[in-house]
C-alpha cells in the first residue's frame, strides 16, 4: 500500500477523500485512494519517479499530468487507484501535520486528514458529492469542529478560486 511506502521514506502526508469521510462521516463506497503528500516545489521528480517505480501509473504520460495538475495517477496489483496530491501550500502541509491514525473496524489503521481539514478540502472542490460529504461530516462532528480554522483556512482558497458561493455553503452547512 502508498501509506506503507511513504511511511518507510519518511514522506509526510495523509489520507483524504471518501476514506476520510468513511471517518469523519460515513461509511460510503470509494473507488479509489486519495492522499496528500507533500513534496514542496521543485522536487516533485524524487516523488514522481519513486512512486512511479512502485505503483503502476495509471496514464501513460504520468510524469508530465503530475507535474502540469499536481495529481499522480497511480494503480495497484488489486485495482485500486491512488490519486496522489503534491502538496505545497501552507493548508496543505497544515492538513498533513494535523493528520491523525485511524483504526477501521477492518483493523486497517490509515492516517487521515483531520475532519476540519476534510470540510475545507470537500468545500474548495464544491462538487456534489463533496458538498454532501461536508454535510454528513457537519452532521456527525459539529460540536467538536474548529469553525473558526476552517473558515481562516478556506477564506484565502475561496479568494484564490474567486468562487464566492463556497463561502455561502460554509455558512449554509454550519447551521445543520
Amino acid at each position: 500500500m502508498v501509506q506503507e511506502f511513504c511511511d518507510k521514506r519518511g514522506w509526510q502526508f495523509c489520507i483524504i477523500g471518501g476514506l476520510a469521510v468513511q471517518r469523519w462521516a460515513e461509511p460510503r463506497v470509494t473507488r479509489d485512494v486519495d492522499m496528500t503528500l507533500l513534496t514542496g516545489f521543485g522536487h516533485e521528480d524524487l516523488f514522481i519517479e519513486a512512486l512511479s517505480a512502485a505503483f503502476p501509473p495509471r496514464i501513460a504520460d504520468h510524469a508530465n499530468f503530475a507535474k502540469t495538475t499536481r495529481v499522480l495517477l497511480l494503480g495497484s496489483p488489486d485495482n485500486v487507484g491512488t490519486d496522489i496530491a503534491m502538496g505545497a501550500l501552507p493548508f496543505e502541509e497544515s492538513a498533513v501535520s494535523r493528520a491523525s491514525r485511524f483504526r477501521f473496524n477492518s483493523g486497517v489503521e490509515i492516517r487521515t486528514c483531520s475532519a476540519e481539514d476534510l470540510i475545507v478540502m470537500k468545500l474548495f472542490a464544491h462538487r456534489h458529492q463533496d458538498i454532501r460529504d461536508v454535510e454528513t461530516t457537519v452532521y456527525r462532528q459539529h460540536q467538536k469542529l474548529d469553525w473558526k480554522y476552517i473558515e481562516e483556512q478556506l477564506r484565502p482558497l475561496v479568494e484564490l478560486k474567486e468562487e464566492p458561493e463556497i463561502l455561502r455553503t460554509l455558512e449554509r452547512v454550519r447551521k445543520l
